[in-house]
């Protein structure tokens, strides 16, 4: 006989959209704590795909399921599992969806997801030669652009370039001279947002450890690079996890 979470689960595929949206609130509400948190762990095989479903439906239903991923993630193992059924180019081919409008949940899930070296990979596109590079390039475009509106659901991007800097597959590539990503990023430098400049400091600092092997990249952006440098800037290294408490 099915346990009440294994039935509250099987919820969130229901044809009737009343119950799918009671369903994900529940499944929302268990994971603001550390025991539903658990709890749902225990069907992670099951939970995750149902919730990456939700995540194209109508905003009532993909935030709760979203807010619930971003949430979940905050555990290594179950943001493994995420990263491994695709979770970050399901993040990246709905972020650039038409109409979609929790943008700003969704690159909080992929600041989590690239916490993990795999999740680093997955989002570097590591291994697809004709791809590789087109989600960060996507990033930091709209990282670059939303701060020039009032509302800036990607302002988080800035913590996704400091764990995707930690690796040298993404210090390479954002110091690549030809893509010119990291002089798009030091142009945020300016920002008044905190979490921006944060950002901006932190990946900054952590592709400076290329510095020995990638010398000639980095002079050909100093005008910009050494105010950025110089000014200081409060900030860990590392970005924090997400999460919807």
């Amino acid at each position: 006989m099915a346990t009440e979470l294994e039935e509250l689960i099987d919820f969130l595929s229901a044809p009737s959209p009343p119950v799918k949206k009671a369903a994900v609130d529940i499944v929302r509400g268990l994971t603001g704590s550390e025991d539903g948190l658990h709890s749902l762990s225990n069907y992670a095989n099951t939970v995750l795909p149902s919730l990456s479903r939700l995540l194209s439906e109508d905003k009532e239903v993909s935030e709760p399921a979203a807010e619930a991923l971003v949430n979940l993630s905050q555990n290594a193992e179950l943001a493994a599992k995420m990263v491994e059924i695709g979770m970050v180019k399901i993040a990246m081919d709905l972020l650039y969806k038409p109409g979609f409008s929790i943008t700003r949940v969704l690159v909080m899930l992929l600041v989590n997801l690239t916490q993990l070296d795999d999740g680093i990979t997955s989002l570097l596109q590591i291994g697809d030669e004709k791809m590789q590079g087109l989600y960060v390039m996507k990033l930091v475009r709209s990282f670059c652009r939303s701060s020039e509106a009032g509302d800036d659901p990607f302002d988080h991007v800035g913590s996704i370039l400091v764990n995707i800097s930690k690796k040298e597959a993404g210090r390479k590539m954002l110091l690549d001279p030809k893509r010119g990503l990291l002089k798009q990023i030091i142009r945020q430098f300016d920002s008044s947002g905190p979490l921006r400049k944060k950002g901006v400091s932190g990946t900054i600092r952590n592709c400076c450890f290329e510095a020995e092997n990638q010398l000639q990249n980095l002079l050909l952006i100093s005008e910009f690079l050494w105010p950025a440098l110089l000014l200081p800037v409060a900030g860990n290294k590392e970005a924090g996890r997400r999460a919807f408490w």
